[in-house]
């Protein structure tokens, strides 16, 4: 099956949402409680949707009991890849998931999903560092991203390249994210 066709639309996602949480205080939800939270006046919308992600490969039900949902893990411990920052000049900045990162691609075993995100790259100004731990994916004014290694010199605080073609950013930043791992498929 495509890749787009396995995707969430806003509610689906609302849905399942709703749905993992009720699961992790150990009991899943009846379609009325779904339908209730999700503001449904028909159960048969529920079921539609239910049936929708269980398509998609993210939840299984067992017959017509009340609490037959079960999560299909596999699908559930992946990453949204929310966007593709610049790591040169700063761009604009818009969420747009692009694909999913598996949770086993991640190195570090003591985040918890729902603390990470991941970003795609684009850009040169980091080729020097190859995206060493703790640089940062800035947000600065504008709503423009980058990512850049975060410096402090003389009491102040910069962002700072890796790459001997670009200079520091010294304008008002935010930080939005951590580099805690690099994924690169060839």
């Amino acid at each position: 099956m495509q890749e787009s066709k396995r995707e969430l639309t806003q509610k689906q996602r609302k849905v399942l949402e709703f749905i993992q949480q009720r699961m992790h205080d150990e009991l899943p939800p009846t379609i009325r409680e779904i339908g209730r939270h999700m503001g449904f006046s028909s159960t048969g919308t529920v079921r539609d949707y239910l049936g929708a992600l269980e398509k998609k490969g993210y939840l299984k039900r067992s017959g017509s009991l009340a609490r037959s949902i079960h999560l299909l893990k596999e699908k559930l411990n992946r990453i949204p890849i929310i966007a593709t920052i610049p790591a040169g000049p700063a761009n604009l900045a818009y969420e747009d998931i692009e694909g999913y990162v598996g949770m086993e691609d991640i190195l570090p075993g003591t985040i918890a999903p729902n603390e990470v995100f991941a970003l795609r790259i684009k850009g040169d100004s980091m080729v020097e560092a190859g995206i060493m731990e703790g640089d940062v994916a800035a947000l600065l004014e504008n709503n423009e991203v980058t990512l850049k290694r975060l410096r402090h010199n003389n009491n102040a605080t910069f962002l700072e390249p890796a790459n001997s073609n670009y200079q520091p950013i010294r304008k008002d930043f935010t930080i939005i994210g951590r580099v805690v791992t690099i994924l690169r498929k060839y």
